[in-house]
């Protein structure tokens, strides 16, 4: 699938109008000549579309996912258990308080194995496939409409990528959450996996598969495509002058505002799921529908401010290293398109 991409690929809406693209292969140099190109560019380690593209967007995936939910796998122990047990933590605060009285500052760390492992194999899925869907997508609608309607392709793209994603990270979430939220029941992975094979068989690992695809897609979907049209206005309105002028440190402190606006519009969308996910795994014999049926209405919103928190910090985290791992593997970086110069004669023309 990958190498048919790269024909697609040229006739995309999403490669980028302000470059040129120089590659580097066994074979003649090519230039891929955009529409109003600046006088210097730099050179780019791959073809935008090939097979290592693709790939080195994965590996900035793993980068970005893996290590930004392990490092705030506190916070995510305290969500967690404070959805489960609110009368017991209360709040936020409460929840830290309880947790190192009880256990010490190392109770803190349980589940980052599960959340590193987990986390790294959906982000090589998530960045990955996203790549690969939206330029499959575009060449699917054809130049004018993969512009017209980009908000639903990127909405498209990211629900594909991270329908396999989260087959992914399924197993690994619900080790996750049974180590954060079942007192006494395992302190780390290798302990957790075999006892939930033993007691519920492969079951254990995908019961919460479902409720995970319906916080995770809509959560994906908000993250990406909030990303992709905030990142284009915060251009086209806020930043003083052209991406193209930009240094590559601008641009990536717009890439992170852009990351934090969309990871708040995340964190809401996608917590009641949540919540449903973190009680399932808790709950042995549980559905999805008994336990959203048992929390109530008011009882999925349980902990969204510290998911707020989380949640925007870390998708402002991980845009910021998907970015900056880009540049540093000097991969094609398109900024947000713009419009085809065919749909803008037909404008013209309709206009006269």
């Amino acid at each position: 699938m990958f190498s048919a991409l790269y024909e697609s690929v040229r006739q995309s809406g999403f490669r980028t109008p302000f470059s040129q693209v120089h590659c580097e292969s066994s074979q003649p140099k090519r230039e891929i000549q955009a529409a109003a190109a600046p006088a210097a560019t730099t050179e780019d380690s791959c073809e935008f579309g090939s097979n290592k593209y693709f790939l080195l967007c994965g590996f900035g995936g793993i980068l970005s996912c893996g290590t930004t939910h392990t490092f705030v796998v506190p916070l995510d122990l305290v969500k967690c258990r404070l959805q489960v047990d609110p009368a017991k933590y209360k709040n936020l605060f409460r929840g830290f308080q309880v947790t190192v009285n009880e256990e010490g500052y190392r109770g803190l760390a349980k589940g980052w194995a599960p959340t590193f492992f987990g986390y790294s194999a959906q982000g090589l899925c998530k960045f990955g496939l996203y790549e690969v869907f939206k330029v499959y997508y575009a060449n699917l609608l054809g130049e004018e409409n993969a512009y017209l309607y980009r908000t639903s392709l990127y909405l498209a793209a990211s629900a594909s990528a991270e329908f396999f994603a989260d087959i992914a990270l399924s197993p690994f979430e619900a080790a996750k959450v049974k180590i954060q939220t079942v007192p006494g029941y395992a302190t780390t992975f290798r302990q957790a996996a075999p006892k939930m094979m033993k007691e519920e068989g492969i079951s254990a690992f995908y019961k919460g598969l479902v409720p995970l695809w319906a916080r995770q897609i809509p959560y994906t979907m908000m993250k990406f495509a909030c990303f992709e049209r905030t990142l284009e206005l915060l251009y086209r309105y806020v930043v003083p002058k052209p991406r193209a002028d930009c240094t590559k440190g601008e641009q990536l402190v717009v890439t992170f505002a852009a990351g934090y606006i969309a990871g708040v519009f995340c964190a809401i969308v996608s917590h009641p799921a949540d919540v449903v996910v973190s009680k399932l795994n808790q709950a042995k014999g549980s559905s999805a529908i008994e336990v959203a049926k048992k929390l109530g209405f008011f009882g999925m919103w349980n902990g969204l401010v510290p998911r707020i928190i989380m949640i925007g910090t870390l998708t402002a985290l991980q845009w910021f290293i998907y970015d900056g791992v880009k540049v540093a593997l000097r991969l094609p970086r398109p900024p947000p398109p713009e419009m085809p110069e065919s749909l803008k004669q037909k404008l013209a023309a309709k206009n006269q």
